[in-house]
C-alpha cells in the first residue's frame, strides 16, 4: 500500500442481545473472547501500521456495541488507535454506544483513550416500539447515556432513531423527534426501518407477525422529519442524517464521498490503494487468523476507474451537496453530468433530479426515492 490512510474504522461485533432488525454482523459477548479480540485487532492494526503511512483524522468504533467491553479492554483498544491519529490535524474519534451500556467508568474509559464523540443507538423513546425493535433498553436511559458522557467530557453527542416501525403513527414519531431534541443533541441520523433478509424481523414480516407502515405514511414521516429538523437548527447534510452546522460525521463524509479507509476486525471492510475488501465475519476464525499471522479478508476487488466513478456517483448523490462536478472531473477526468448523461436526463425529466453549474443532485423528491434512482448509475 503506498497512501496515507487517514480514516480507521474497528469493528467490534458483541452486543448484549442481538437485535431482531439488526443485520449488521454482532453476536452475544462472551467476556472469555473480549481479550482475545481486542489483541487481534490491534496486532491486525499493527500490521497495517507496518506496511503503510497511517496519519488519521476520522477514526470510528462500530458494531456490535463497543461499550459492552469491559473499561480496561475497551480503553487498551482505543488508545492503541488514537496513537494512529494525525498530530497536526482536528482528530474526529468517535465510537458507538447503547443505552445503558456506557457507565461512568466506560465513559471515563471513552474519553481516556481520546473518543469525542459518542452515537448512541436510541432508536425508539416509546416503550412498545422498543419491544418490537427488541432493544432492551428504557427510554429514559437515553438520557441518562447521554448526560453520562457529557459529565465525563465527551465533546459531541449523536442519536439514531427509526421511523417507520410497525404500529408507528405519525404523531408518535414526532414525538420521538421532540425526546431527540430536548436532550439537545449535535447529531441526529434518522432511518427507515427495513426488512433485511435473514433477520427475525424479516421473518416476522413474513408470517403476518408484523405489518410494515404504509409507504405513504413513511414518505410523509420522512419529510416531516426534514422539516422539523431544519427549524430546530440542523442541516440535512446527507439522506438520512442531519448535523447542527459544523457537526457533521466527518468519517461517514469519507464513505459517501468514496474515499480510502482503512477496516479492521471481524466482517469490516476497507477501502486502500482502489482495493475494496472485506474480513471474515466471524469473530472465532478472525482471532485464529491473527494468531496464525495470516489475513483476515475473505474477499479483495481492485476497482478501475470506470467502476470507481460508478461508486463515486452512487455515494455521493446520498449527500445533499450532490456529485460536485468539479471534484468528479479532476478524480476521473470527465464531468459525471457528460459521463451519465442518459441517466440524469432520465431523472431530470421526472423531477428526482437536478443539475447546476456546480452539482449533480437529488431533489426532495428524489430523496424518497433515493435506492431506485442511484441504481441507474451502478
Amino acid at each position: 500500500m503506498s497512501e496515507i490512510v487517514r480514516s480507521i474504522y474497528a469493528h467490534v461485533p458483541f452486543c448484549h442481545t442481538i437485535c431482531g432488525y439488526c443485520d449488521f454482523y454482532s453476536e452475544v459477548l462472551d467476556r472469555n473472547a473480549v481479550t482475545p479480540l481486542v489483541d487481534a485487532l490491534i496486532a491486525e492494526l499493527d500490521a497495517y501500521a507496518v506496511a503503510t503511512s497511517i496519519a488519521a483524522d476520522t477514526i470510528f468504533v462500530g458494531g456490535g456495541t463497543p461499550t459492552t467491553l469491559p473499561a480496561v479492554e475497551l480503553r487498551r483498544l482505543l488508545t492503541r488507535l488514537a496513537q494512529c491519529a494525525n498530530s497536526e490535524a482536528s482528530l474526529e474519534f468517535t465510537s458507538e454506544a447503547n443505552p445503558a451500556t456506557v457507565t461512568p467508568e466506560i465513559a471515563d474509559a471513552l474519553v481516556a483513550g481520546g473518543v469525542n464523540r459518542v452515537s448512541i443507538g436510541a432508536q425508539s423513546f416509546d416503550k412498545s416500539e422498543l419491544r418490537v425493535l427488541e432493544r432492551i433498553h428504557h427510554p429514559p436511559q437515553v438520557a441518562q447515556t447521554v448526560a453520562t458522557c457529557r459529565a465525563a467530557g465527551v465533546d459531541a453527542i449523536s442519536l439514531d432513531l427509526i421511523f417507520g416501525v410497525p404500529g408507528q403513527s405519525m404523531n408518535a414519531w414526532l414525538s420521538n423527534l421532540q425526546a431527540a431534541l430536548a436532550l439537545e443533541p449535535d447529531h441526529l441520523s434518522c432511518y427507515g426501518l427495513t426488512y433485511e433478509r435473514g433477520t427475525p424481523l424479516f421473518d416476522q414480516l413474513a408470517t403476518g407477525v408484523v405489518t410494515r407502515v404504509e409507504s405513504e405514511l413513511e414518505a410523509e414521516m420522512f419529510e416531516a422529519t426534514i422539516d422539523t429538523l431544519a427549524a430546530h437548527g440542523f442541516d440535512q447534510y446527507e439522506i438520512s442524517n442531519f448535523a447542527k452546522p459544523g457537526r457533521e460525521c466527518r468519517h461517514n463524509l469519507r464513505y459517501w464521498r468514496n474515499e480510502p479507509y482503512l477496516g479492521i476486525g471481524p466482517s469490516a471492510a476497507g477501502f486502500v490503494d482502489g482495493v475494496r475488501y472485506k474480513n471474515v465475519p466471524d469473530t472465532a476464525a478472525y482471532v485464529r487468523a491473527s494468531r496464525l499471522g495470516q489475513s483476515a479478508r475473505i474477499s479483495e476487488e481492485r476497482l478501475d476507474a470506470a467502476a470507481r466513478s460508478r461508486e463515486t456517483m452512487m455515494l455521493e448523490l446520498r449527500l445533499r451537496e450532490g456529485v460536485a462536478r468539479g471534484r468528479f472531473a479532476d478524480r476521473f477526468g470527465a464531468d459525471p453530468a457528460a459521463l451519465f448523461r442518459d441517466a440524469i436526463n432520465r431523472h431530470l425529466s421526472l423531477g428526482l433530479l437536478e443539475v447546476d453549474a456546480g452539482a449533480v443532485r437529488l431533489t426532495r423528491a428524489g430523496q424518497l426515492v433515493a435506492d431506485s434512482v442511484i441504481a441507474d448509475f451502478i
